[in-house]
């Protein structure tokens, strides 16, 4: 076991709680940046470590209804064979010369779509919900919404390849096309039927890079002894607050961690990272001035919650 990796994965594990972001798109560049793992197995071990991460949050949603089935079906039905895919392509472009600076290319700009996607999903939220950091708590709610089969399906081959070659989009990329695909899906329907699709999604990809990957048995062991409690605590800090502060500093974090990946020069990716600090929170400010204060829209009674009180009493 690799203490350093171990304690990575539970700071990872925290965030990943506590935001509901896909590990992927933070532990792979953490193991290529500070632990000097290159880029294919840092990947190959990511997704097979992510595999035992997924079910329980998943399990978590089904209970909860909380989770579009149908919709995860289909979501499924273009991620999985994409993924199984895209681990296939990844191997046979060892082949080529230069692999590991395509590689690192690929997952350069894998974060830096990651990043954008927390963005478009904060400003969703706060147009939506009237949230002041377009995030808050995940109401218990049913998830009817009539699913639009082929572009799901596209939208799962796209998301399913990504995870296959990099390890990132099933819970940053997919989860914000869904957002843009089904705007009337509730976030507690987002999360959850993301993560119900992710379990497959990443078993096949998993499967993907125990055949074709170079899957490293310490890391992955080694992530997950950190991730797994980390991911426990932070979703209990996430369910007494909210965490769009977090997703935003993320998104600084997985812009500059991109850019580093592209082979942008260390100035430029300074420069670039101190401008989102400084003139993103005016930005939001701007935002949260013009759609924050819009009157929230009133949702219908939610059965279950009424049952939930009713069985809990006053």
């Amino acid at each position: 076991m690799d203490v350093g990796i171990a304690l990575a994965g539970l700071l990872v594990g925290v965030v990943v709680g506590l935001t509901g972001m896909g590990g992927g798109a933070l532990m792979t560049p953490v193991l290529v940046f500070f632990f000097k793992v290159d880029a294919l197995t840092a990947i190959s071990s990511d997704v097979v470590s992510s595999l035992f991460m997924k079910p329980a949050g998943a399990v978590v949603h089904i209970v909860r209804k909380t989770a579009n089935l149908q919709l995860a079906l289909w979501l499924c039905v273009g991620s999985v064979p994409a993924a199984f895919l895209g681990a296939m392509v990844v191997d046979h472009l060892k082949l080529l010369p230069g692999f590991e600076e395509i590689l690192l290319a690929m997952l350069g700009v894998a974060l830096l779509l990651a990043a954008s996607g927390l963005i478009i999903r904060a400003w969703f939220q706060l147009t939506r919900r009237s949230l002041p950091w377009g995030e808050g708590p995940a109401p218990m709610a049913s998830a009817e919404v009539e699913v639009r089969k082929v572009a799901t399906v596209a939208l799962g081959v796209l998301g399913g390849a990504m995870v296959g070659m990099t390890s990132v989009g099933a819970g940053s990329l997919i989860l914000t096309l869904l957002l843009v695909l089904y705007p009337r899906l509730k976030p507690s329907q987002l999360v959850g039927t993301d993560l119900v699709q992710a379990v497959p999604l990443v078993a096949s990809a998993s499967l993907g890079h125990l055949i074709f990957g170079q899957v490293s048995l310490g890391i992955t062991g080694s992530m997950l002894i950190g991730a797994i409690p980390g991911a426990f605590i932070g979703a209990q800090i996430s369910s007494r607050a909210p965490g769009g502060v977090i997703r935003r500093a993320l998104a600084i974090l997985l812009m500059a961690s991109g850019l580093k990946l592209l082979g942008a020069p260390t100035p430029a990716v300074l420069a670039a990272s101190g401008g989102a600090v400084v003139l993103g929170p005016i930005a939001w400010a701007i935002l949260r001035r013009r759609y924050g204060a819009a009157e929230k829209v009133e949702e219908p009674p939610d059965p279950h919650r009424q049952e939930e009180e009713a069985a809990n009493g006053p």
